[in-house]
């Protein structure tokens, strides 16, 4: 069993203090060799089976004033969040985020409820424990996983994992036959709060998942899960099945609407362009006709009735020999027929 050092053990039992072997006065000088935090991201978070603390210096306890310093600098501060993690969403990864924050140099362990426990003490989860695991490996605040943890802290837990601080929102949590299962981490001073995110929590996702149970059934039938997958009677798949179909048909429907407004819209615009192009090339012609013809033009001081009948016969020949629009009589071509009459 481990040696506690002087004044080793607050009023809740939890030692302040551990060392393998008898306090001496060269265990001071011996070197911290715990874990450092991540400085990447190319690889998941260890299990901390795989990368346990073997650091032989005695584990003095920090008060917050000294982590929040960055003392001591020879070794990280050790914070452990612990959870059930199920449906990993931004609340817990902010939760997370929080806790490995909370001081300059923090090595963040975080504890993950083993089915058994959790089925026991909290409900059925939706991921098991090997997937929720896997999660809080691919976290990048996360420094190690703990698998397995225990529901409620013992001494000999934070001894083995050389826990410093415990960070969880200050909701007291009430369970296991417990008004709050941190209040014994509370009163020793290890406790530091996180802030919950509101919004958003596995229960919040679980509940819309049931309230619209009909919509998401349908959805992974028309992706190809089974009935029998999905726990859907024969009923029920077959309702679904011409629910999707009629939503087909809806949709088809509609995008005919859409392209038929769209047909519609591109005539109406090409219609206003051509009345216009129209209404210009007319204005255009009459204005030249006026120019040459009218009582001010060019021609307007003829007053010989021969010319002036012959001019008019040219004129209208043109005009009805030509299929096109009126605004192709130019103004030069009625000069060239004028230019006969004389």
């Amino acid at each position: 069993m481990p040696v506690l050092t002087t004044d080793a053990e607050s009023e809740t039992g939890i030692p302040k203090s551990f060392s393998n072997e008898p306090p001496s006065e060269t265990m001071e000088e011996i070197e911290h060799t715990c874990p450092q935090p991540r400085l990447t991201l190319t690889a998941p978070a260890p299990f901390a089976d795989e990368t346990s603390c073997h650091c032989q210096a005695p584990h003095e306890r920090l008060t917050i004033a000294q982590a929040r310093l960055g003392t001591p600098v020879d070794r990280p501060v050790r914070v452990y969040a612990d959870g059930i993690f199920d449906l990993f969403h931004s609340g817990h990864a902010r939760a997370l985020m929080q806790a490995k924050t909370l001081f300059p140099n923090s090595y963040l362990l975080v504890g993950v409820c083993s089915d058994d426990l959790t089925h026991k003490f909290k409900g059925f989860t939706v991921m098991n424990e090997a997937e929720r695991y896997e999660a809080l490996r691919h976290c990048r605040y996360v420094d190690e996983v703990i698998r397995d943890a225990p529901w409620t802290l013992t001494p000999e837990f934070l001894e083995k994992h050389k826990i410093d601080f415990v960070a969880h929102d200050d909701i007291p949590y009430s369970s296991a036959g417990s008004d709050d299962v941190y209040k014994h981490i509370k009163e020793a001073g290890m406790f530091v709060p996180t802030q919950r995110t509101e919004g958003i929590s596995t229960s919040d996702i679980i509940t819309r998942i049931v309230r619209d149970y009909d919509v998401y059934a349908r959805r992974n039938l028309q992706r190809g899960y089974t009935a029998k997958e999905l726990n859907v009677s024969f009923i029920n798949e077959k309702k679904y099945r011409f629910q999707n179909q009629v939503d087909k048909m809806k949709e088809k429907v509609k995008n005919v609407e859409e392209r038929s407004k769209e047909f519609v819209n591109r005539v109406e615009e090409k219609s206003h362009d051509l009345i216009q192009k129209w209404e210009e090339k007319s204005r255009e012609f009459i204005g030249n006709f006026l120019e040459l013809f009218g009582p001010d033009g060019a021609w307007g001081h003829h007053s010989n009735p021969k010319v002036m009948g012959c001019c008019q016969s040219n004129c209208k020949n043109l005009i009805s020999s030509n299929k096109e629009a009126p605004a192709v009589v130019n103004k030069n071509i009625l000069k060239q027929r004028v230019e006969l009459c004389i």
